[in-house]
């Protein structure tokens, strides 16, 4: 493994404010101590700062020479409503938040390759180091470019990176096309008629119709998609009646739906509205039909997921990249940046978990688990592929 000399000196300083923030979790749109540590470190560096994009948003400009050039590296900041189950020190000081998925340690990542960078940097054109707020459902990468990101900040490609818990540490993986799936949710109502549940000939019932609406669902991903496009239907809440003799008024269908294309996305949103209106009326009852859209397939860009697997397999080796990872039908809001702009996102390996320290949760080091803590070791591995990639997309002429 190549990794960089100066970055590697600098480990237990990253590792340090890897903890602070860990030990100081603030929930989407609330980072505002995160963002001010951010803003420090890059202003001590003498690198400029843009701040306020996205509410929380940071961005660190890193100019070297002459070229009109620019690429975008990217790193979460905000952490998740879960009470943390870790007791050793650097564990959260806020109780119900925590750093359960990492976004602490691609912040310190990034913050590593924006001090070499800034001091030892070797490129020609702009390196934009963005620091994004509420990538855990506040949508924060749409909020920023709304509030003119790629406009203020012009650049023609950008990436990101996460950890992957199950994975070794010092590999990555990572796939051209579709990569992590669209998040989407829907709450269907049925209304019905109530009556006693002796007499359910006096009545329209609902959970009934819910019964058969959810049935009739799980035929569009069996029967009306091709087998080879992937999606997932999942309903995880059904909420009807209060007591045992009541035929109630209504009945209530949520949860997700997950796909790698938008045009899987568009089929089963229209299917699962026609069979849903069509089955309640086949029982005189009536629907409110909800479907929302969060999160769009995360899709990596053919030539720049090539361009990344090039630098890591010369930093990492050629067994150190799987360059066709399985795709996760979990979702992230890279994609916004991604269908505005060329790019790539790659898994960085985590481990199994047990690099945690002394007193961590008894439960498995999974993303958004109580238990779970960031691999410190992923410091100066994920700082060095940000500063390769960054010097190999803008070399010096």
């Amino acid at each position: 493994m190549k990794l960089i000399d100066p970055i590697v000196a600098f480990h237990s300083e990253l590792q340090a404010l890897r903890r602070n923030i860990h030990a100081h979790p603030e929930l989407c749109y609330e980072e505002q101590r995160t963002a001010d540590v951010v803003a420090e470190k890059l202003t001590q560096w003498d690198i400029p700062v843009l701040r306020g994009m996205g509410v929380t948003g940071v961005v660190g400009i890193i100019k070297r020479g002459t070229s009109n050039r620019a690429i975008g590296l990217r790193a979460d900041m905000d952490a998740l409503p879960v009470q943390e189950s870790n007791t050793f020190a650097h564990r959260s000081t806020i109780d119900g938040k925590m750093h359960a998925c990492g976004h602490d340690g691609h912040t310190a990542m990034l913050l590593g390759a924006a001090r070499h960078l800034a001091l030892h940097g070797t490129f020609d054109g702009t390196v934009y180091v963005i620091f994004q707020p509420a990538e855990e459902g506040g949508a924060g990468a749409r909020r920023m470019i709304e509030d003119g990101l790629f406009e203020r900040c012009p650049m023609q490609s950008v990436y990101g990176m996460h950890n992957w818990p199950g994975q070794a540490v010092g590999t990555f993986g990572v796939t051209p096309g579709p990569m992590m799936a669209s998040s989407n949710e829907f709450e269907v109502i049925i209304k019905g008629k109530g009556a006693h549940a002796a007499q359910p000939h006096k009545g329209i019932d609902p959970i009934m119709v819910a019964v058969q609406i959810a049935q009739g669902w799980q035929t569009i991903v069996s029967r009306n998609k091709s087998p080879l496009d992937a999606g997932v239907l999942s309903i995880t809440q059904i909420h009807s009646g209060s007591t045992t003799n009541v035929i109630p008024d209504e009945a209530t269908l949520v949860g997700t739906v997950r796909t790698f294309t938008i045009e899987v996305l568009d089929l089963m949103e229209q299917r699962m509205r026609d069979v849903a209106t069509h089955t309640a009326a086949a029982y005189d009852a009536t629907i409110e039909f909800k479907f929302k859209r969060n999160y769009p397939p995360l899709i990596n860009h053919p030539a720049e997921t090539a361009f990344a697997v090039d630098v890591l397999r010369q930093m990492v080796g050629e067994d150190g990249v799987n360059a066709s990872v399985e795709p996760t039908m979990g979702s992230e809001d890279f994609a916004f940046m991604l269908q505005a702009l060329p790019g790539c996102y790659v898994f960085i390996g985590n481990g199994e978990g047990d690099h945690r320290d002394m007193g961590h949760g008894l439960g498995p080091c999974n993303l958004h688990n109580p238990s779970y803590d960031f691999n410190d070791d992923l410091l100066p591995i994920g700082a060095s592929y940000w500063v390769n990639l960054a010097e190999a997309a803008l070399p010096c002429r």
